[in-house]
C-alpha cells in the first residue's frame, strides 16, 4: 500500500501552497502555541494571586523585574517588540494601580520599577512555573539544545517577519 502524501497541517489551506507549505504549517504552530503561551500567563498569574490581568500585563510586569532596574515606557515596548506604545502605557498603569510597581519622575521620564509586592508575584508566578511548567521538561541536555534552537529560530524568523512587514508597508 503507498504512503499517503503528507497533508500539511495550517489553519489556512490557501496560503500553504508552493513554496510556503511548511512556513504555513509554522504560522499555525506559532498562532497555537501564542494562544496557549497567553493562557499560560494569565492562569499562571491568577494563581500566583493576581486576577483579571492580560498576557501583556504578565509581560511588562516580568520584564520590569528583570535584572531589577528601573525601566522607560519606550524601552519596554522595544524589548517586547509592542509597536503602539499605548497598549504598555495602559499596562503600566494597571500595574501602578494594583500595586505592584513604583514610578519616579525624573526630568520628562516617567521609570518603572516593580516594588515588594510586585517582586513577590514575580517569585510566586516563577515557583508555580516551576512546579508545573518545567517540572514536565526532561531536563536532559537534547532537550535543552532543541530549546536553545528553537529560541534562536524564533529571533531568526522574527526578523524576517519584521522586515516583511516594512516592505509590505511599502506597497
Amino acid at each position: 500500500m503507498p504512503a499517503s502524501p503528507k497533508v500539511p497541517i495550517v489553519s489556512s489551506l490557501h496560503l500553504a501552497s508552493g513554496r510556503s507549505a511548511e512556513l504555513s504549517e509554522f504560522e499555525f504552530g506559532l498562532i497555537i502555541a501564542s494562544n496557549a503561551f497567553n493562557r499560560w500567563m494569565v492562569r499562571c498569574i491568577s494563581a500566583a494571586g493576581m486576577k483579571d490581568m492580560t498576557a501583556t500585563d504578565v509581560l511588562v510586569l516580568h520584564h520590569i523585574n528583570h535584572r531589577a532596574r528601573e525601566k522607560k515606557l519606550a524601552d519596554i515596548a522595544f524589548i517586547l517588540n509592542i509597536e503602539d506604545t499605548h497598549i504598555v502605557n495602559y499596562s503600566l498603569k494597571k500595574l501602578h494601580s494594583l500595586g505592584l510597581v513604583n514610578t519616579e519622575r525624573r526630568g520628562k521620564e516617567v521609570l518603572y520599577s516593580t516594588n515588594e509586592a510586585g517582586q513577590a508575584i514575580c517569585k510566586r508566578y516563577y515557583e508555580i512555573r516551576e512546579q508545573v511548567l518545567v517540572s514536565g521538561l526532561t531536563g536532559d541536555g537534547t532537550e535543552s539544545f532543541e530549546l536553545e534552537e528553537l529560541a534562536r529560530f524564533l529571533r531568526l524568523l522574527s526578523g524576517l517577519y519584521e522586515q516583511a512587514a516594512r516592505s509590505a508597508t511599502s506597497m
